[in-house]
């Protein structure tokens, strides 16, 4: 199989741009303040991690066979779910006809939150939202870093894969449902499906999750509650993974507004959810909230990933990382009764422990901050329409070109590894 595969891989490669045609995305935008030349995914350490992965992907991009799971975890830059969208949505011409499941999803918009546009959440019912950002917490928490919970009996809420997009693109026929109930005996959940059938859930001790079997691909869906007492219960709901049995890449994004990488630490069954997506890759983008400081420690920073790092590592011990540099930033200042913006120089100190981090752990370092042009470039990014006014975040234009790029260079890596052996 492996010769095989070999011989594939140097006859594709073999034709060298022509094979990259299918695989980039073109039509980017180019910008003079944008280093295009340097947007590449760079390993300033051991490679062993990152081969073995690309050699995962050789499976999904020649054989169209086998599964590659991704995850992406930040702040609020993941939580919009934008530029991890569409890096999700380049990964299609990856996966070409196979159509895999569509990764792990929270309901934000119970959360009184903001989510993602790319599916849509409704509900009724009174509902409390725990995040992994608060001091005070009703809620036990998992890889998501947000639970709801309720113990309204006419609480529910529907899930719609596919949200505003004119296409079907997102099924499932397997729901895991991440949460628990204060009373396993009193209160149960269920799914209804939009011709009203019901199914029963399977519990599942070891993971501690729901799981739904579907006898067809749906793409919505509502989870209801069935409240067996006269006293109600309650029920946390800590996220979703909705599931198909296709070959391809599956992109789960999860973020959180204002998290810091304590904040991921301190959520007590982050590494039992993760044994659900046992993840090939995670992007770390978790940094701009630990630099938005005073006084930044790289030296706490560095610790506080090695012990999130060593979470992952129970959980997928040959994992490969690539972590995102963050953006240069803006912070805003009062003096003298008036406001300003400040260039927030703690983005090169950050910038410097990712690299650290990279060759530590065996990792990648794509530099999004050198990419956008180095320290004040967001100024430019702001001109260009590409960037809020609070000088942190994007626009949407800003969040796709992020992801173009992105995706580009983590491919280009990959072609260059495959052209190289």
């Amino acid at each position: 199989m492996k010769r095989w595969l070999l011989i594939i891989t140097v006859c594709l490669f073999s034709v060298g741009a022509d094979a990259a045609q299918g695989i980039l995305r073109h039509g980017i935008p180019k910008y003079d303040f944008i280093a295009d030349s340097l947007n590449r995914i760079i390993t300033p350490g051991e490679t062993s991690r990152r081969d073995a992965f690309f050699e995962k992907m050789d499976s999904v991009v020649l054989c169209h066979e086998g599964m590659v799971n991704i995850l992406h975890i930040g702040g609020s830059h993941v939580q919009a779910d934008i530029y991890s969208n569409e890096i999700r949505r380049n990964m299609d011409s990856i996966n070409d006809m196979t159509l895999p499941g569509r990764g792990l999803i929270f309901p934000y918009t119970v959360a009184k939150t903001n989510n993602p546009s790319n599916y849509k959440i409704t509900y009724r019912g009174e509902w409390a939202t725990t995040k992994n950002v608060m001091r005070d917490r009703k809620a036990t928490l998992g890889l998501t870093g947000m639970a709801v919970t309720t113990s309204d009996s006419l609480a529910e809420f529907t899930v719609c894969l596919n949200g505003k997009q004119q296409s079907n693109r997102w099924t499932c026929n397997k729901l895991f449902l991440l949460g628990y109930t204060d009373s396993t005996a009193m209160v149960e959940p269920f799914v209804r499906l939009t011709d009203s059938s019901l199914f029963a859930a399977r519990y599942d001790s070891t993971t501690s999750v729901y799981v739904f079997e579907f006898d067809r691909l749906v793409d919505t869906f509502t989870v209801v509650f069935d409240q067996m007492d006269s006293v109600p219960h309650e029920f946390t709901i800590t996220g979703m993974l909705p599931e198909k049995s296709a070959p391809g890449v599956v992109y789960s994004a999860i973020g959180v507004n204002g998290a810091t990488v304590p904040s991921y630490l301190s959520c007590e069954n982050f590494d039992r959810d993760l044994s659900l997506i046992r993840p090939d890759m995670v992007v770390f983008a978790i940094g701009i909230n630990d630099a938005l400081v005073k006084y930044f420690s790289e030296e706490k920073f560095i610790q506080r990933y090695d012990s999130l790092i060593a979470r992952v590592e129970s959980v997928s011990p040959d994992c490969y990382y690539v972590f995102v540099t963050n953006n240069d930033s803006y912070k805003r200042v009062r003096a003298n009764r008036r406001t300003h913006y400040e260039v927030n120089k703690n983005g090169l100190k950050a910038r410097d422990a990712f690299y650290k981090l990279a060759e530590k752990h065996g990792g990648s370092v794509w530099d999004l901050f050198e990419i956008m042009g180095g320290l004040g470039s967001m100024k430019e990014w702001e001109k260009a329409g590409m960037a809020a006014k609070d000088k942190v975040h994007f626009t949407h234009k800003g969040y796709i070109l992020i992801g173009d790029l992105f995706y580009n260079a983590l491919m280009n890596a990959y072609l260059e590894k495959n052209i190289k052996d």
